[in-house]
């Protein structure tokens, strides 16, 4: 499919899914909050889960699964039971509504807006994110000189400066709409501290907030019946990490339309048990032992790093990932410049 005709699906999709939350905000003011409403919001959970088969792309079918199949779904899920920042009383007019549904953004406090030198220096970050990723670009015209290891490298940092640099622009177009100062999604990742401090509080800060109400804290709230309390975070971390590898390799399906392999998923599921056990040495030293932030920051950026080597990228490799990608934003730029659509394989890629 050209990217003329993805683009025509692309705003068919969106149509159909801002539709959905119209009815969805209109069901509120029919049902009570619990499973009756939970139960009319099921035929949009069917619908955000089969929008993306629609697309072929590596951007439009990664970012809409991200935002409508999994984002969307789940504060919908939160909706239903009157919770999650789909709620508020008052109500959220339709448009924050929609805006907060569909798209990783939450809208702060209004006192917490950003003064004039953060907004400066998130500028320049960004635009260092943005050269990084345009200079990426331009040495994968000799990735068939590279170790395997270095291209899987590169694909690391291309992966975090195109959700950064991507998330922090749809941030922008929302904010536009609504007026309001919104959470960034990432907080300097590479600083981390410990693997609970990349995934808890700087990696992909949206689906953790997601993650937290729907999954977390549910599962914890049962095992507390069984377990003590400072046991029963355990399991809820389990369950936390296991679902966002299941939706990880739903993601990847939706992206390369292969045969799930499942090393996404146990990607996940290691690096849950890894924070489980951060968590249980931490309790057990209580405070009295602690290695150096300049210690623990590498080793747990090494532990993701080699994690993901062995388990995340391959199945990015597989479904060409990184071709199809640079074909794809050279199609884009084609499209900006001409002013025409351009189907990916009409244009040059240095991959090729």
């Amino acid at each position: 499919m050209d990217l003329d005709g993805e683009m025509k699906n692309v705003v068919i999709i969106w149509t159909t899914a801002l539709a959905s939350l119209f009815i969805c905000h209109k069901i509120t003011t029919l049902t009570a909050p619990g499973t009756t409403r939970l139960c009319a919001f099921i035929p949009f959970f069917c619908l955000f889960f089969y929008l993306p088969l629609f697309l072929t792309t590596i951007h439009f079918s990664g970012s809409i699964s991200f935002f409508l199949t999994w984002l969307a779904n789940f504060k919908l899920v939160l909706f239903a039971f009157d919770k999650g920042p789909l709620y508020s009383n008052p109500p959220l007019p339709l448009s924050k509504f929609i805006l907060t549904a569909c798209v990783p953004i939450k809208i702060k406090n209004a006192s917490h807006n950003m003064e004039k030198k953060d907004q400066k220096s998130l500028a320049m970050s960004y635009s260092i994110k943005f050269l990084v990723f345009v200079l990426l670009l331009k040495v994968y015209e000799y990735g068939d000189h590279f170790h395997p290891l270095i291209k899987m490298a590169l694909f690391c940092v291309h992966i975090y400066v195109v959700l950064d640099v991507g998330l922090a622009m749809v941030a922008y177009v929302a904010r536009a709409a609504v007026g309001l100062q919104l959470e960034p999604q990432f907080d300097e990742p590479y600083l981390a501290t410990s693997l609970q401090d990349f995934w808890g509080k700087r990696w992909n800060l949206m689906v953790t907030g997601i993650l937290h109400p729907t999954v977390y804290l549910p599962v914890r709230s049962f095992s507390n019946r069984f377990l003590s309390r400072q046991l029963a975070s355990l399991p809820a971390v389990m369950a936390s990490f296991t679902v966002s590898g299941l939706m990880h390799e739903l993601i990847f399906y939706y992206m390369g339309r292969l045969k799930p392999t499942w090393e996404v998923t146990w990607f996940f599921v290691i690096h849950g048990m890894l924070v489980c056990l951060e968590l249980v040495v931490k309790r057990a030293v209580g405070g009295r032992f602690r290695f150096p932030a300049v210690v623990s920051g590498p080793l747990a950026i090494g532990v993701v790093v080699a994690t993901s080597f062995w388990l995340f990228f391959p199945p990015f490799l597989r479904c060409d990932t990184e071709v199809r990608s640079c074909k794809e934003f050279v199609a884009f730029l084609e499209l900006v410049v001409r002013g025409r659509f351009v189907g990916p394989n009409d244009v040059s890629c240095p991959y090729m």
